[in-house]
């Protein structure tokens, strides 16, 4: 018998879902708010968890980083009243096993439960039988679930040959995951070759990936192996796989394909085995559209993909990151270990990093050289534009929760007096009732003892402005 988690404001849904589950033979249990959600995952072990997206007290999707770290992590089936392309792109890309709207049927839902069952039973009969290999993570620092995520798929992938396609921000540190996944393989004691594509001149392009022989073009005086022949056996790592040359990309797709190629000047081909991992910091789709970068050899590419998250995404691994590097820092300068400020901290937690963690260990780094004698790392010590954005969002926040937003008018064509009258009652009493029933968790009686309305009135009030009363 498999334990089953529903979490749906809505006690309709949660009660039909309940008696599949039971008719099924599993047990189920029901949470109508997310936090009653989470505190079920923390205290229970649960096969499945059906979740809503549009909850009360936030958006289901937001949960699913958590489900997925907490011990059972359980499967989670999406099923939503509001079909978001968008939503269900998110979902799946977080790791949830099936996006459903709701109007399903029942054989539709029997079907994704049954499935996702036995996907469950086969992957644990799996793990149990597989002898626990540490992950070799040189330098990736952190346990958010999302960085949690992601050094799965470097798992995942170092069992197998497949190619590696690395997709990030700029400084969310895709060569050391590049490195990670070689140094976890089979072919971890071979050469790393990395080919930094931004660096590659044009000219030149061919001679350095695939060799030449001597004499193949002015100043060829001896012979040069190329980059692709120094993987042999190894690991080929093309940072910034977008900046490939147009010119130089059909080339490379039959290398990938055959194996094969020949140098500058040469008159046979030549082998190199090696696993291609690329990364890039640039959308390929959007390049591929526009015909800068080749659809074919960007199929080619993405055998397996590793998509990072930004610093801003995985703010859990700040202070742990933070502790490494001031550490390294200290003893790389031969200065006293560092305290870290409680403030100082939170000012990192606060700052959005738009160049993740490179720009993290840079900061660090000058930090370090501006508090040089001093035992303890403090605020001030950061630089001016870190705090300065800090101070400024804290302002703006305030403000922005102090000060209601009013519609907006254009001088062009002022609205009569009445007319705007009226929409600004309206957005203030939006504003206040959809914050009413999420600070009440949609508790009509406590919300009518509150706001002083009657029940009626608030559900007349509610259903004008499509706010859920369920709860």
């Amino acid at each position: 018998m498999s334990s089953i988690l529903i979490i749906d404001d809505d006690e309709m849904m949660c009660a039909t879902l309940s008696a599949l589950v039971q008719r099924k033979g599993h047990s189920p249990s029901c949470a109508t708010t997310l936090q009653q959600g989470k505190t079920l995952l923390e205290t229970n072990d649960f096969d499945i968890a059906f979740l809503d997206v549009r909850m009360p007290d936030g958006n289901g999707l937001e949960l699913l980083a958590q489900i997925n770290a907490t011990p059972s992590a359980p499967e989670v089936i999406i099923i939503t009243g509001f079909g978001d392309p968008d939503g269900a792109e998110l979902a799946i890309k977080s790791g949830a096993w099936d996006y459903i709207e709701k109007g399903f049927s029942i054989k539709e839902i029997t079907l994704s439960l049954e499935r996702a069952l036995q996907y469950r039973k086969e992957k644990q009969e799996v793990l149990r039988g597989r002898k626990p290999i540490p992950l070799q993570r040189p330098n990736i620092i952190g346990n958010s679930p999302a960085l949690s995520a992601c050094l799965d798929l470097v798992a995942q992938s170092a069992g197998s040959d497949a190619h590696v396609f690395i997709s990030g921000e700029t400084g969310t540190g895709k060569e050391l995951f590049a490195r990670a996944v070689h140094e976890n393989s089979a072919r971890r004691s071979e050469s790393f070759v990395v080919v930094d594509c931004t660096a590659l001149p044009e000219t030149l392009v061919e001679s350095l990936l695939f060799g030449h022989e001597k004499g193949a073009f002015t100043g060829a005086e001896r012979s040069r192996e190329g980059l692709v022949k120094q993987a042999h056996k190894g690991t080929l790592f093309l940072d910034e796989v977008g900046e490939l040359p147009m010119s130089l990309q059909k080339s490379f797709l039959r290398v990938l394909q055959e194996h094969r190629f020949r140098p500058l000047g040469a008159t046979r081909e030549i082998e190199s085995d090696f696993r291609l991992i690329a990364a890039t910091n640039r959308d390929l789709d959007a390049m591929a559209e526009e015909g800068s970068f080749r659809s074919d050899l960007l199929f080619r590419l993405r055998s397996f993909v590793i998509e990072l998250p930004p610093l801003r995404k995985r703010k859990e691994d700040i202070k742990p990151l933070t502790r490494h590097y001031v550490d390294r820092f200290c003893e790389q300068h031969c200065s006293g270990p560092k305290g870290l400020d409680t403030e100082f901290l939170n000012m990192l937690m606060l700052y959005p990093w738009p160049g993740n963690v490179r720009e993290l260990v840079n900061t660090l780094e000058r930090t370090l050289t501006a508090a040089q004698f001093d035992p303890t790392l403090f605020p001030q010590h950061l630089p001016n534009h870190i705090r300065v954005h800090v101070r400024r969002a804290a302002m703006e926040k305030n403000n922005s929760e102090t000060e209601p937003s009013v519609p907006a008018i254009s001088s062009e064509s002022l609205p009569k007096l009445q007319d705007y009258r009226e929409e600004v009652l309206n957005h203030a009493e939006q504003h206040y009732l959809t914050t009413l029933m999420a600070k009440t968790l949609t508790d009509i009686g406590l919300a009518c003892e509150i706001s002083g309305l009657s029940q009626s009135r608030l559900y007349a009030l509610l259903k004008k402005y499509d706010i859920s009363r369920k709860g």
